[in-house]
């Protein structure tokens, strides 16, 4: 009867559904590697930038990524920033055989230090209207260092294949992409703006950004050098930019000379379309599995 009773519990205890655990594949744990950026005459010193490394199996050289993060509002959330690279984005390209290198830059994160990307825009809290001119140019010369530092680091390391880079980018780090690749660093191969713009503010001006023909001006600069193709996804339902803008900045990009495809996803449904990388795969999948497809890869 005791035994009755013992196998009875135990057959009980197999079938409870125990909740599942949000335990991430080993993968997902980056190694952190310091790159040296020089900031220039400017500030006139050098920072050692903390950077999030993710290898896949095996002994390379792999084709390697560089991911530049977006902006956040507050010195609070710019200075909490744990992980850099959404981790479902991460699996893609983990999956398709690519080292990630997804970079802190000064002011955010474990790298800290000044908060150097201040757009100097501002916004009237009754109205919703820009009150003051922003300086996008000088966000970029200050933030595209960075990204020169991070491929200049790579191509010093046996296990990377240097002439198989691709940047990526999400918000101020998907204009960041552009404006680094307008430059044509050697060994980069492609680039992924996701949702690239900078000065939205989606609670007072949902929909438009601060001065958006600066950036018309800006992307026809880059247009105008950029040799590398490109791939730009925004969301229909993107608040900081809305859906129109974005198109405007490619066409201005693309008759300039860019070399480049835009591609507008459904709107996500659950929150900002600004989210896409974090949240959409299943919109932004297709377009960036093609892409990644005509690179070779």
């Amino acid at each position: 009867m005791q035994v009755a009773k013992l196998f009875a519990s135990l057959w009980l205890f197999m079938c409870i559904s125990v909740p599942a655990q949000d335990v991430r594949p080993p993968e997902w744990a980056p190694a952190y590697v310091k790159v040296p950026v020089d900031l220039g005459g400017l500030f006139n010193s050098t920072v050692n930038m903390t950077a999030e490394l993710f290898k896949p199996d095996g002994s390379g050289p792999f084709p390697v990524l560089i991911y530049s993060h977006g902006r956040s509002s507050t010195a609070k959330e710019r200075a909490d920033i744990k992980e850099v690279i959404p981790r479902e984005y991460l699996q893609f390209w983990l999956g398709k055989g690519f080292a990630v290198v997804a970079p802190l830059r000064p002011g955010y994160g474990a790298t800290g230090g000044a908060d150097r990307e201040v757009p100097g825009h501002g916004w009237d809290s009754t109205t919703g209207h820009c009150i003051r001119t922003p300086n996008y140019s000088r966000v970029m010369e200050v933030a595209s260092p960075t990204v020169l530092a991070t491929i200049a680091w790579i191509q010093k390391q046996p296990w990377a294949n240097t002439s198989a880079l691709v940047l990526t980018g999400n918000s101020v780090g998907g204009i960041l992409t552009v404006a680094v690749g307008s430059q044509n660093p050697v060994g980069v191969v492609g680039l992924i703006n996701f949702a690239g713009g900078i000065g939205g503010n989606p609670s007072l001006s949902p929909g438009k950004s601060c001065d958006s023909n600066q950036l018309l001006d800006m992307y026809r600069r880059y247009g105008k050098t950029s040799k590398i193709p490109s791939l730009w996804v925004y969301a229909e339902n993107d608040l900081f930019w809305g859906s129109e803008m974005p198109k405007a900045w490619h066409a201005s990009f693309s008759q300039a000379g860019g070399n480049s495809q835009l591609v507008t996803t459904a709107p996500l449904t659950h929150r900002d379309g600004h989210d896409l990388v974090f949240e959409g795969k299943h919109l932004w999948m297709p377009s960036v599995e093609a892409f990644v497809k005509r690179l070779g890869y």
